[in-house]
């Protein structure tokens, strides 16, 4: 079978086009990519993307430039060349499945979408991945060609598109590997993960009861959290009791009579102890304040 041959469009490049090649390096072994605004060759290319004027999935054109664009999400933000490419290969990108598509979506793609569209409302301020991607393009003071700085800034979107997959896949795994320890848990308040997993988003959206998550360090310690009110936020459903804050070893044994106690944050959201047992003690004592 021949090469497919891709095409976009030359000169200066953004977000959206390199990773869309990214993304469809990730399912091609092998293509030949075309950086042209010459229509003759866009019309023999297999798979057309961020120029030529055309949306046809089918057909692989993947443009949104033309008048009254490519469509949008239901939360209103518009279709770029990378979210048309991935609603149609984004579920073969992540091997059949359908949550790390989507999660890679609402995470990456989305986000490169709303900027290259011109939909702010939203966006995180400050540098983003779409301007970090505009900065692989020559200067007025360099001399390089547009083509091989292209070739950089895809190597390193096919970088960030990997791992972002790959924080999504253990992102959807430790959705069902927190659900179950909410549902096993003896008591609402205190969850138990038998390994350290990603469980913020999880037991928010599951549990309005929890307040302490008990898990293993990666040391062999255990450690006890507060869960936050809500992601992102630094107050506490039910912060650990004041008097440990800050303290450590000896001092920490002494106010809670817990002779494995190892730690406690001054800010009152994480402890530890060296036994489950001991951990839990602690969230028995912090229970009762």
């Amino acid at each position: 079978m021949n090469d497919k041959t891709i095409a976009t469009h030359n000169g200066n490049f953004h977000a959206d086009d390199v990773f869309s090649i990214a993304a469809l390096k990730s399912i091609l072994p092998s293509f030949n990519l075309i950086r042209t605004r010459d229509l003759e060759l866009i019309d023999k290319a297999d798979i057309v993307l961020d120029v030529g004027g055309i949306y046809d999935a089918d057909s692989d054109r993947f443009d949104h430039h033309q008048r009254g664009g490519a469509g949008e999400r239901e939360n209103g933000i518009p279709y770029s060349s990378f979210g048309l490419i991935w609603q149609k290969y984004g579920l073969e990108i992540c091997q059949g499945d359908q949550d790390v598509a989507n999660a890679v979506d609402a995470g990456l793609v989305s986000n490169i979408d709303a900027i290259d569209c011109g939909h702010v409302e939203g966006v995180i301020k400050g540098i983003t991945l779409s301007q970090t991607i505009s900065m692989f393009n020559p200067t007025w003071q360099e001399d390089s060609h547009f083509d091989t700085c292209f070739d950089e800034a895809v190597n390193f979107a096919s970088r960030v598109l990997a791992r972002f997959i790959a924080s999504a896949n253990g992102g959807v795994s430790a959705k069902a590997i927190v659900a179950k320890a909410i549902d096993n848990a003896e008591d609402p308040r205190v969850i138990v993960l038998e390994k350290y997993t990603p469980w913020k988003r999880t037991v928010h959206a599951l549990s309005e009861e929890a307040l302490y998550m008990i898990y293993p360090s990666q040391s062999g310690e255990w450690r006890i959290q507060t869960v936050p009110v809500e992601p992102g936020s630094f107050e506490n459903r039910k912060s650990l009791p004041k008097q440990w804050a800050g303290l450590s070893d000896k001092e920490l044994i002494e106010v809670t009579g817990i002779d494995d106690a190892m730690f406690c944050h001054n800010g009152l959201f994480i402890a530890g102890a060296e036994s489950f047992e001991s951990t839990m003690k602690m969230a028995s004592i912090a229970l009762q304040q």
